[in-house]
C-alpha cells in the first residue's frame, strides 16, 4: 500500500485538510483482505477517521480556512429528499472518505466541508483538561460517534441496561457513552485485557464469550438486569464485533419487547429464527454511521473527559502503515491505531 500526498485544488464546498492523524478500522482491513467492495474502485487510498488542520478552501468553504476539525466518516449532501427528511444516514450521494473518494492515509485529503466538527483550541487546559492532541480525535470520525448515533437511535436512558457484543473500538467506546449516559452497560468479548479495560471505564459486568457457555452469558446478563430493576423492554443490546459468532449471541439476547442495533459489519452470513421478533415484540435496527450534527456533542463528552480515548489509541507514523494492516490482521495490536503523517 503507497501512502498518498497532497491532491488537487479544492472545488467548491470542498476543503484540503492537513492530517493530523487517521484511525485505522476495521472496515479498512474488510476493504484491503476481505473483498469487501468501496464505491470507488481502486487504486483508492483508503481511512475515514481523520482530523487534521484545514489549510486550503473552495469557494463557499472560506469560514473554515486555518480551523482544525474532525472530518465525520459519513457526509451527507444535506440537499437530498432523504437529507431533508432526517435520513442522512441513506442520503445517495454521501460522501465517505477512504470509500467514495481518497481518504486519510495520506498527509492531506480533499473532502467536503459542510459536515465539519470545529475542534477548539486544545491548548487552552480549562477547554482541554485531559490534554488530547488532535491527532488522538481522530477516532472520533467513527468509532465514538458511529457507537453515540446507535445509542441515540435506541432510545437508551438512564437506568437502562446496554449490552455490547464486541467490547473494541465502536463497543468500547460506546461502553464509555453509555456510562455516560447513566446506563448500566455490559461488555461482551473474546479478549481479557480489553474486558479488564472496560472494567475501568464503565462496565458494570464483563463477559467472556469464547469460554462462557451461552446459556450462562445469559444468565449472568439477566440477573444484572434484575438486579437493577430493569424489565426486558428497556435492555438495549448493541452488536459491535462484527462477527457471525458475536451476531449470533446478539440476537440470541434479545427478549420481550427487546431492542437489538446492528453496528458491526462481517461479509458473512448469519442463520436467525426472524420468528423471535414476532413472538418477542422485538426490534432489530441498523446503523450507519453518525450525522455530522451529532458531533459537537461527543466532542464535548470527549472534552470533559467522559469518554476517555487516550488510553485505547496507539499511534504510529503514516510509513508503518503496511506493517500495521499485518499487525492488526494478525490481531497484534488490541488498541485503535491512529497513523500520523511525519512532518
Amino acid at each position: 500500500m503507497e501512502v498518498t500526498h497532497r491532491e488537487e485544488t479544492p472545488g467548491a464546498g470542498e476543503a484540503v485538510v492537513e492530517v493530523a492523524g487517521c484511525g485505522i478500522c476495521h472496515t479498512d482491513l474488510g476493504f484491503f483482505y476481505e473483498g469487501v467492495p468501496t464505491r470507488h474502485p481502486f487504486p483508492l487510498t483508503l481511512g475515514h477517521e481523520i482530523s487534521g488542520r484545514v489549510v486550503e478552501t473552495g469557494e463557499g468553504a472560506q469560514e473554515w480556512a486555518g480551523k482544525e476539525v474532525v472530518v465525520p466518516a459519513v457526509i451527507p449532501c444535506g440537499a437530498c429528499a432523504a437529507c431533508e427528511a432526517g435520513r442522512g444516514a441513506i442520503c445517495r450521494k454521501q460522501i465517505f472518505p477512504g470509500n467514495d473518494v481518497h481518504g486519510g492515509f495520506a498527509s492531506h485529503v480533499r473532502v467536503p466541508a459542510h459536515g465539519f466538527c470545529e475542534v477548539p483550541d486544545l491548548g487552552d487546559g480549562a477547554l482541554n483538561p485531559t490534554g488530547l492532541e488532535l491527532s488522538t480525535l481522530s477516532v472520533m470520525a467513527d468509532a465514538v460517534t458511529t457507537a453515540y448515533q446507535a445509542i441515540l437511535k435506541s432510545g437508551l436512558e438512564a437506568g437502562d441496561l446496554a449490552v455490547f457484543v464486541g467490547a473494541g473500538g465502536v463497543g468500547g467506546f460506546g461502553v464509555q457513552v453509555a456510562a455516560a449516559l447513566g446506563a448500566v452497560p455490559v461488555a461482551i468479548d473474546v479478549d481479557d485485557d480489553r474486558l479488564e479495560q472496560m472494567k475501568e471505564h464503565g462496565a458494570a459486568l464483563t463477559l467472556r464469550a469464547d469460554t462462557t457457555d451461552f446459556r450462562d452469558l445469559k444468565k449472568q446478563v439477566k440477573g444484572l438486569a434484575k438486579e437493577h430493576g430493569i424489565p426486558t423492554w428497556r435492555r438495549r443490546i448493541f452488536e459491535t464485533s462484527g462477527t457471525p459468532e458475536g451476531q449470533m449471541t446478539a440476537f440470541g439476547l434479545l427478549e420481550q419487547g427487546g431492542y437489538l442495533s446492528v453496528v458491526g459489519f462481517t461479509p458473512a452470513k448469519v442463520t436467525v429464527r426472524l420468528s423471535n421478533l414476532m413472538a418477542f415484540d422485538a426490534t432489530v435496527e441498523g446503523n450507519w454511521g453518525c450525522l455530522p450534527e451529532h458531533f459537537p456533542a461527543v466532542l464535548d463528552l470527549v472534552l470533559a473527559g467522559k469518554v476517555a480515548l487516550a488510553p485505547f489509541v496507539e499511534h504510529r507514523p503514516l510509513s508503518t502503515i503496511n506493517e500495521t494492516f499485518e499487525d492488526l490482521k494478525a490481531h497484534r495490536v488490541t488498541k485503535r491505531v491512529v497513523l500520523v503523517p511525519e512532518a
